[in-house]
């Protein structure tokens, strides 16, 4: 077993010379007005620390600075706007606040390219530019996901520059999107340095705002973060099977769900059959598979049942309705309930599907700020058939004329598959 760092103790407290020793204020996070930076700048900000955002989007700059949050996050507009009236945020795409900062939060991850493999080359050139500019006795935290090996590699880097007086750590995020400051409150923060003072400096940064910290080394870190979202995905991956095998027995799944985990502990984990998908969750089990030389047999096996649910969810229902003839409405465009980020959902997936057989597709979304969908009163008013595809709350007690399919089972009545027979369709 390898310990964190030889002279660190997973245990351990910093004492109050440690404390005093490093500067905490001012902060700086890169990528400052997205989903992982904006609420962890709010909540250093509700302890009283001055946080700076860079960000290269002019939009979400002006609209953080003006008090408003660019995207849904629970209970964070009173917060930001407060902030913003005191000064203690805020946001530029001036890279020179960098500068004054003791520490940067570093919230731009690694992406992947189209053949799914980790886009190196992309991370490294969005570096460079801030390894340039970090200075002597600055903390440099990576937040985001990164390709497991990363942080040693930046470390190499800072190193072959002359630059091995910055202090480099790898403080990896796992938050329920939309339930940031809740969760940085009550969630254990992995830390893991390039040395041992950076660990110790992240951990102390970290306390302001989390309950407490777990030491690793970086190559830990990193694969913790992405085994938690692989982990996910594959749970949702198994409840789908389920789903798409109870289907094929005629069996109701969602009795059997139930049935599964009522007064049964081991079964509460069990996911609900949906659309698995986001920015995060396909990329990262396709990241673990990377770096496992191309070997994540589950991780796979994962993807083709996720990202195939709406061809199967589609031809199920062509076997009970003549799709060709009707207008078919989505019931929701966010990768996941009460949210307003669509990034990555498979309902626009199902929305091309659906293109190729039906005669018109309307999409809508009460939360998805996209122009191109309809009210949900349009689409109530001219489809033939419903199909829910993010399980938003204020769906659940829809009253519709229409058949529903609704395989996540939020909506009473609704009908997991089109099982009726075509003449019982009426078109219009």
């Amino acid at each position: 077993m390898h310990p964190p760092h030889p002279d660190i103790d997973p245990q351990c407290s910093l004492d109050t010379r440690d404390e005093k020793e490093w500067e905490i204020s001012p902060l700086a996070i890169v990528g400052g007005c997205g989903h992982v930076g904006l609420p962890l700048a709010l909540a250093f900000a509700a302890q009283g620390h001055s946080v700076d955002l860079l960000d290269t989007s002019p939009e979400r700059v002006a609209l953080v600075n003006s008090g408003r949050m660019p995207f849904h996050e629970e209970d964070a507009e009173p917060l930001l706007a407060e902030s913003i009236r005191t000064g203690r945020i805020q946001a530029t795409m001036d890279p020179a606040v960098l500068e004054d900062a003791a520490a940067i939060i570093v919230t731009i991850g690694t992406p992947v390219d189209e053949y799914l493999d980790p886009s190196v080359g992309e991370f490294d050139r969005a570096l460079i530019q801030l390894l340039r500019q970090v200075r002597p006795g600055q903390l440099l935290i990576l937040r985001s996901t990164v390709f497991p090996g990363m942080t040693d590699r930046l470390a190499r880097q800072l190193e072959q520059m002359g630059r091995s007086d910055v202090d480099l750590a790898y403080c990896p995020e796992r938050i329920v999107q939309g339930k940031s400051l809740l969760e940085l409150k009550q969630l254990p923060q992995l830390v893991a340095g390039a040395s041992p003072r950076a660990a110790r400096r992240a951990a102390a940064l970290f306390r302001i705002i989390c309950p407490k910290v777990l030491f690793l080394r970086p190559i830990e870190a990193e694969l913790a973060k992405l085994f938690c979202n692989a982990w996910r995905y594959i749970n949702f991956a198994i409840a789908n099977q389920f789903y798409v095998m109870a289907q094929h027995f005629e069996a109701d799944f969602h009795v059997i769900y139930h049935a599964l985990r009522e007064d049964y502990p081991r079964m509460q984990s069990l996911a609900r059959p949906g659309f698995a998908a986001g920015p995060c969750l396909l990329k990262d089990t396709m990241q673990l598979g990377a770096f496992n030389h191309g070997s994540f047999v589950l991780g796979q096996a994962a993807m083709m049942i996720n990202e195939g649910l709406p061809y199967l969810v589609v031809q199920d229902i062509k076997r009970g309705y003549p799709l060709a003839e009707m207008t078919v409405g989505i019931l929701g465009m966010a990768f996941k309930p009460d949210s307003d980020d669509p990034r990555s959902s498979l309902s626009y997936k199902l929305r091309k599907i659906l293109l190729l057989e039906c005669k018109h597709v309307l999409c809508t979304d009460p939360y998805v700020p996209d122009p191109e969908l309809t009210p949900l009163a349009e689409v109530l008013d001219r489809a033939d058939l419903l199909i829910v595809g993010t399980p938003h709350t204020c769906y659940r007690d829809l009253q519709c004329r229409q058949p529903i399919i609704d395989i996540t089972g939020l909506i009473k009545g609704a009908s997991g598959v089109a099982l009726a027979p075509r003449e019982n369709y009426s078109g219009r």
